[in-house]
């Protein structure tokens, strides 16, 4: 079986975060992903403290294994969602988007474990100053928001520069991506897309058909002429806009920022998958199949194992 250190750290069973999506990773998700054995995470996206209350006493209904919760510091409720993860007993928080450092005592006073996602050595390093008890090292493999280093680059050069765990996160979907990451100097992974398609994950039926029909090629990268907005999804009649509008001499870095505005829940909730933003990673070419959330985490850690066991065969 699985183990390492950050199923010690965490009381899990298996070395499986889900990753915090925002209009998709709810209470339900997290808990399905908890009780699978894997840290379930939900996200607290824009929202305020009201709406993460709501999520997490779902979560609390349905499992009393550990679950986290994914706080976007950009967001404008960060400030009452750092507060409110303590008042509701929350045990672990990942953060994205900004440094953790100005909640990081508080969180620590009240015994949360903190993990920030980092997209280089250099953001890992700020973080474990300020007191992470691990990081999840994102590749710009992965959907949603990305850095520039590829998963593969990322984390062998982020775990030979700090001394507490590390995930690998982007492009992950199946046991041999997992055993790779352990490679490369991880103790564990996060994956979202693959749990984009879980049966208890609650997004539109019409986005979890572009992942499933998703190939090699069907991801594209929106908000790098300006840098700091880039964002990946799945080509569609908006990223071709998107691209189209970004790249017009007239547009500023403000135009492209208001791009993505409200397009992620047209397709996430609305299940607008033309005029909405579906972001996935390029990974989704592998996901093809709906399954449980336990399920998919069983599966993964399974086949990872097997590999491993017979990595020898590979050497002579």
């Amino acid at each position: 079986m699985l183990n390492s250190r950050i199923c010690e750290m965490l009381g899990i069973r298996y070395p499986v975060f889900q990753g915090g999506m925002a209009w998709i990773s709810d209470g339900r998700l997290a808990a399905a992903v908890s009780e699978a054995g894997g840290l379930g995470i939900i996200s607290a996206m824009n929202a305020d403290a009201g709406y993460l209350k709501g999520q997490v006493e779902t979560a609390k209904s349905l499992t009393d294994k550990p679950f986290g919760v994914n706080i976007m510091l950009m967001s404008p409720h960060a400030d009452e969602v750092a507060d409110a993860v303590i008042e509701l007993g929350v045990k672990v928080v990942t953060t994205g988007a900004g440094s953790p450092a100005k909640y990081m005592q508080k969180w620590k006073d009240a015994g949360i474990t903190v993990v920030p996602v980092v997209a280089s050595v250099a953001s890992a390093k700020l973080a474990v100053r300020a007191g992470a008890d691990a990081v999840i090292a994102e590749g710009q493999e992965s959907g949603g928001h990305i850095g520039e280093l590829t998963t593969m680059a990322l984390v062998p050069q982020v775990a030979d520069a700090v001394d507490v765990p590390v995930l690998a996160a982007g492009g992950i979907a199946d046991g041999r991506g997992m055993a790779a990451a352990f490679m490369l100097g991880a103790c564990g992974v996060q994956m979202g897309t693959r749990f984009l398609v879980a049966k208890e994950c609650g997004v539109h039926q019409n986005y979890k058909n572009m992942v499933l029909k998703a190939s090699d090629i069907s991801t594209v990268v929106t908000g790098r002429r300006f840098g700091g907005n880039t964002c990946r999804g799945i080509k569609n009649q908006f990223t071709r806009e998107f691209v189209k509008t970004e790249y017009a001499p007239e547009t500023t870095a403000d135009d492209v920022a208001m791009l993505g505005a409200g397009s992620l829940r047209r397709a996430a909730v609305e299940g607008d998958v033309k005029t909405g933003s579906v972001l996935a990673g390029q990974i989704a070419g592998m996901v093809n199949e709906e399954m449980t959330a336990k399920e998919i985490v069983e599966s993964v850690c399974a086949e990872c194992e097997n590999y491993l066991k017979g990595g020898s065969k590979w050497v002579k």
